[in-house]
């Protein structure tokens, strides 16, 4: 066969075939008018150099395996110099990986450092009024019920949106990229000293934004560290509303505003009216590579909410 058939069934470029040759990994037959004639060998020599460069093993060092299958083991990777390529390919990663987690660990402490800094108000252990902590919810809360609302949303799409962070940015939905990003989605935050609307305890899930957010907050660290790419809080207060929410809070990670809710309008959100305002009801999405992985919903108790999505990162890596 051609070297371009032997490209196409193999799943490489004619120039990778080429440059197999030249580095004496295949060894085509050569016809009388000078033609390099390839055979199912040498697909099968090819496929087996494009899994292995897959998995991280550089082209040059594929030969202990393709010398495997010219020895006629079944499977390249039956000779012990195959597996002494694996552990030696094992032991490579295993320094990239723990070099670049501490560049991580590092990137983020830099992070929730930089995150604080210079920051004019602090979270308290208490709130201004009630002398109640910040992160103590009243007794008798209603939980809210699974009404099937969120059933819909994972395997969707993420949709085409675009909100303002409080870092200035707009954050388009669907292009958070291959990492996971958590949206955790709320009705609002109230501030020290401002009256919640009237009968806000007893709406279900309703109370409890603050406490879920500093939950996100505290288990910021974590939750990067399971896999999440990037975290969000999102609700429809404005940007310099969720700018003061950072500002008070200490939050490491940015805020979305969404005043409109046109989130809730193109997914089919959950919400609610309070005081004439229609809100979002609490709920979290995990979006991974323009895709709702998984959705939270619902939400009760709020400020235990970000424990239990560290538990479902780490219980379903990706």
């Amino acid at each position: 066969m051609k070297i371009s058939e032997l490209a196409h069934q193999a799943g490489v470029t004619t120039k990778a075939v080429r440059y197999y040759e030249s580095l004496g990994l295949i060894t085509p037959e050569r016809l009388a008018n000078g033609y390099r004639n390839y055979d199912e060998d040498d697909v099968r020599l090819v496929r087996e150099i494009r899994t292995l460069h897959r998995l991280g093993i550089p082209v040059e060092r594929t030969r202990p395996f393709l010398e495997c299958l010219a020895a006629g083991r079944p499977h390249a990777d039956d000779c012990p110099a195959s597996l002494a390529s694996y552990r030696e390919a094992i032991d490579e990663l295993t320094e990239r990986i723990e070099a670049l987690t501490a560049r991580r660990t590092t990137l983020i402490t830099n992070l929730n450092a930089a995150a604080h800094r210079g920051s004019s108000v602090r979270p308290t252990e208490q709130a201004a009024t009630g002398g109640e902590s910040y992160l103590t919810l009243p007794a008798g809360l209603p939980a809210p019920e699974n009404d099937g609302a969120a059933n819909h949303l994972p395997g969707t799409k993420a949709p085409q949106v675009s909100l303002p962070d409080t870092a200035g940015k707009a954050i388009r939905l669907d292009a958070l990229g291959p990492r996971r990003t958590v949206i955790y989605i709320y009705p609002l935050t109230g501030r020290p000293g401002t009256d919640l609307p009237d009968g806000w305890n007893a709406i279900p899930g309703a109370r409890g934004c603050t406490p879920e957010t500093c939950g996100f907050r505290d288990h910021f660290q974590d939750l990067l560290q399971a896999g999440a790419g990037r975290v969000y809080g999102l609700s429809s207060q404005d940007t310099d509303y969720q700018n003061e929410v950072v500002e008070r809070l200490g939050l490491p990670f940015g805020m979305l505003s969404d005043p409109s809710l046109s989130l809730a309008d193109t997914l089919g959100l959950p919400t609610f009216e309070a005081d004439g305002m229609r809100l979002f009801k609490r709920l979290t999405l995990v979006v991974r590579d323009g895709v709702i992985e998984h959705a939270f919903y619902p939400i009760f108790p709020p400020n235990e909410h970000a424990q239990q999505v560290l538990t479902w990162l780490r219980q379903n890596p990706p």
